[in-house]
């Protein structure tokens, strides 16, 4: 009966929550801050000049400023042409980004079978709260779905490693190789999968996967570089007049801000007993290793604050001092966390540097990286004591307070600062 009470409690909490983002939806939320203008600027023309004239915007993309991949924009174009508005397909995309949410519980259920399933909605459900699949459900872009694509290539692949079945490996590809046509940040992380097959069947075994993976992508590489639509880079960088988007490999920046961004999304759970003992001693014990390293980092660090983004540790540092000085002090605890997490085995220091080297552009935002943080952490990162967080309930309520604390911080700055 206590089971039974505790799942119709959730399923309530889950209407609550499903409702607040419908709410959001007829009185346009923007937490994110940018996603209404990209809908504005970047989405809704293509979808209606998909929909009007196939072929001349398929090869002409690229003159939208759009640096996402058309994919999911034709997908939504197929809709007009059925007779749909435009607000009706906004909320066809809505309802198809809760699929988020339903395949991370799979994920969840499938890693920690021994943990109540009650236990792991709410897990689940914490996404939601995320500022970032609100505004992106809200606002139709080709993030969340390549993201909801990437969870089910992550499902495929707990289901590999579970039952060292061959099929998964061919699931896994597939739905990455999906995520990947939808948002191309995703492709970065076949070598990761990949090594796990490999260590499982011979090379031989493979090949027809290997085969089947290069033909899938020979598209793709047609459409950049032979049709040279190059819309990675056809977007704006704000800040710099106008100047398009740039590929830039700036080590420094993307270490320093992504893992400030890292940090922020795990701090409560990096306060377990079991693990900021050890890591405070790690940090202790490296302490002259990682300050002449982020001194290093900072020597080179040249991100503005005109490009906008840059992570909520870097916009404080410049909002209350109007310089970098208390970000450069924090990236102790920054630096620290992501060499200590990347030193504890090879899968973690794989996951954390593709993560790091993935945002290829000179802007760096926090809707690249969340709610996906969580994800990886529950699902992919190792020996992070992701199983241990399940033991104390008050773990997911410290969890839960920090979405809460991090809405109402960006509800304060479109009220009070912007």
């Amino acid at each position: 009966m206590k089971l039974k009470t505790t799942s119709i409690n959730i399923a309530a909490f889950s209407a609550i929550l499903y409702l607040s983002l419908l709410l959001g939806f007829f009185y346009g939320e923007d937490l994110n801050y940018g996603a209404y203008p990209d809908w504005l600027g970047s989405n809704i023309t293509p979808i209606n000049d998909f929909s009007n004239n196939f072929l001349h915007t398929l090869l002409n993309y690229d003159d939208y400023g759009h640096r996402h991949s058309p994919v999911y924009l034709i997908f939504l174009s197929f809709f007009l042409d059925l007779g749909f508005e435009i607000d009706q397909v906004r909320m066809i995309h809505l309802h198809f980004c809760i699929l988020l949410i339903l395949f991370f519980y799979k994920c969840l259920v499938l890693k920690f079978d021994n943990v109540e399933s009650n236990y792991l909605a709410l897990l689940s459900l914490i996404i939601f709260l995320s500022p970032t699949f609100r505004s992106l459900s809200i606002w139709p872009d080709s993030r969340l779905p390549g993201l909801i694509f990437f969870v089910l290539t992550i499902y495929f692949f707990l289901k590999f490693k579970k039952t060292d079945h061959y099929k998964y490996t061919w699931y896994t590809c597939l739905a990455l190789i999906i995520s990947s046509y939808i948002s191309p940040n995703f492709s970065i992380f076949f070598p990761y999968f990949f090594f796990f097959f490999l260590k499982r069947f011979k090379f031989f075994k493979l090949k027809l996967l290997i085969c089947f993976n290069f033909l899938a992508a020979l598209p793709f590489l047609y459409y950049i570089f032979i049709l040279d639509i190059n819309f990675l880079t056809a977007g704006q960088t704000p800040g710099i007049n106008g100047r398009t988007v740039d590929f830039d490999f700036n080590f420094s920046n993307k270490l320093m801000l992504i893992s400030s961004i890292i940090f922020f999304h795990l701090s409560t759970i990096l306060a377990q007993g079991k693990f900021y003992k050890p890591f405070f001693e790690f940090l202790l014990n490296k302490s002259i290793i990682l300050f002449l390293s982020i001194l290093c980092l900072i020597y080179f660090f040249n991100y503005q604050l005109s490009y906008t983004g840059g992570g909520i540790f870097f916009a404080l540092s410049n909002l209350l001092f109007d310089n970098n000085y208390l970000f450069f002090i924090s990236s102790i605890f920054f630096i620290g966390f992501i060499t200590y997490v990347g030193f504890l085995n090879l899968n973690n220091f794989s996951l954390l540097f593709i993560l790091i080297i993935s945002n290829i552009q000179n802007t760096i935002y926090h809707k690249y990286y969340e709610p996906l943080i969580i994800i990886i952490y529950f699902t992919l990162l190792q020996q992070v004591e992701s199983e241990n967080f399940f033991q104390k309930k008050s773990n997911l309520f410290y969890l839960y307070l920090l979405s809460v604390s991090y809405i109402l911080m960006r509800l304060f700055k479109i009220f009070y600062l912007v």
